[in-house]
């Protein structure tokens, strides 16, 4: 495999012309524009995208560095329209916006639907699942420069770790956010090809200035699970866990967990989804709770057939699932939010044509003794709030949470905004 200096992509800077001081300005504009008034009780747009160089349209969620700075991604927007990494840092009058990187829709890849996850140097590594010519998409690793870029854009540079070919010993579009083990390695899931054109998960892990791919499992057949469209996440004796879109014996997805030994990768399905009262289709990702608990959620099925928040509990080798809410609205054409926990163990997510309007809606599930208790965080109206959010929220140290809405806002590109229950 190529080095990831081999095909570092760099965004052109602009010469020290008359071009610098309009991009100072440009500077100014974005980060004024993330001062926008409260929308609703506890509410605030922190940004509006326009579409243009700041990106539009972010499906992910945002990610924290130690320094409290967001990053994030926007799936479409500037001049190539193939999207940007951005990031938003805190200020007296509210939060500055920088565009990092915008991509070029080449081997750089285009079209970012997943959070960024922070490295232990600060730097960012994330998926791309289009690039030009074919939808194989590649995983990143954006890096600050090291001097300040004159250019609209913070001088970053992108260089890919792995560029999929879509062959059976590889995969195809990645989906859901990596994320590392202990020694460094990465994982990650793509959601098509690989031996069966099911989907694989992945391990990358680095040798000197080069990272290589291993296929830890291929989904095939209906019985094993089909299309993952979210990454994995590790317990502390690192065994993966996730959820298939499809799949599983009624194909209506599925559950699973892998675990390592000498002799590789063994899976295990912990659940198989009916899409009837347990619901189907999981599309977003898994999260542990202190006890093992792992919870998620469906896009369909139901009371409602609407989809549900689920739990799985473990006992004696076997889990158990139980429904902890029904939503009223499917949710078949967007990936589900993962869902994020408090220290007193309620749920928070968000859910896109939930909600009063049907422009999707944030939310809490309290936990009680006697079951969880649902209440809207804000209910988004489609208009200057933002509509149809796309994946999940995060916590800062105060307890406020932060998210993106794909739609909506001043510019109807969408918004970033933050929640304070």
């Amino acid at each position: 495999m190529a080095s990831p200096q081999q095909h570092a992509i760099r965004v052109l800077e602009i010469p020290r012309t008359g071009a610098v001081r309009m991009a100072l300005a440009m500077t100014l504009v974005l980060t004024w524009a993330g001062t926008s008034a409260a929308q609703g009780p506890g509410y605030n747009v922190i940004f509006n995208f326009t579409g243009g160089s700041d990106g539009g349209n972010p499906m992910a969620a945002l990610t924290f560095d130690k320094a409290g700075h967001l990053y994030g991604t926007a799936t479409h927007g500037t001049a190539n329209g193939y999207g940007t990494i951005f990031r938003l840092r805190k200020i007296a009058s509210g939060w500055a916006f920088t565009p990092l990187y915008r991509f070029l829709g080449g081997n750089d890849g285009g079209f970012p639907m997943d959070a960024v996850t922070v490295g232990t140097d600060g730097s960012l590594y994330g998926n791309s699942p289009t690039p030009n010519g074919g939808d194989f998409g590649v995983v990143f690793n954006a890096k600050p420069g090291v001097r300040p870029s004159p250019s609209i854009f913070g001088g970053w540079t992108e260089y890919v770790l792995h560029n999929f070919t879509g062959h059976s010993n590889d995969g195809a579009a990645p989906l859901g956010p990596v994320v590392f083990d202990e020694k460094g390695n990465l994982y990650g899931t793509t959601s098509s090809d690989g031996v069966c054109g099911d989907g694989t998960v992945y391990k990358l892990t680095p040798s000197g200035n080069s990272w290589i791919l291993s296929l830890l499992h291929t989904f095939c057949s209906a019985g094993d699970g089909q299309h993952p469209q979210s990454g994995v996440i590790l317990d502390k004796p690192g065994n993966l866990y996730g959820t298939t879109y499809e799949g599983g014996h009624f194909g209506m997805g599925t559950v699973f967990e892998l675990s390592s030994s000498g002799a590789g990768w063994s899976e295990k399905i912990l659940y198989t989804f009916s899409g009837v009262a347990d619901g189907g289709l999981p599309s977003g990702g898994l999260v542990f709770d202190p006890s093992g608990n792992l919870y998620g959620t469906t896009s369909t099925g139901g009371t409602n057939n609407g989809g549900t928040v689920f739990m799985l509990t473990p006992s004696n080798g076997s889990w158990t699932l139980t429904t902890l809410y029904d939503f009223t609205a499917k949710n078949l054409d967007g990936r589900s939010g993962n869902l994020v926990l408090d220290s007193e163990g309620n749920l928070y997510g968000t859910r896109k044509y939930e909600g009063q309007y049907g422009e999707g809606a944030a939310f809490k599930l309290t936990h009680s003794g006697v079951g969880w208790t649902y209440s809207s965080l804000h209910d988004f109206t489609g208009g200057v709030d933002g509509g149809n959010p796309m994946d999940g929220l995060i916590f800062d140290a105060s307890g406020n949470l932060y998210g993106t809405a794909s739609q909506g806002g001043s510019n109807s590109y969408g918004v970033a905004y933050v929640i304070r229950p």
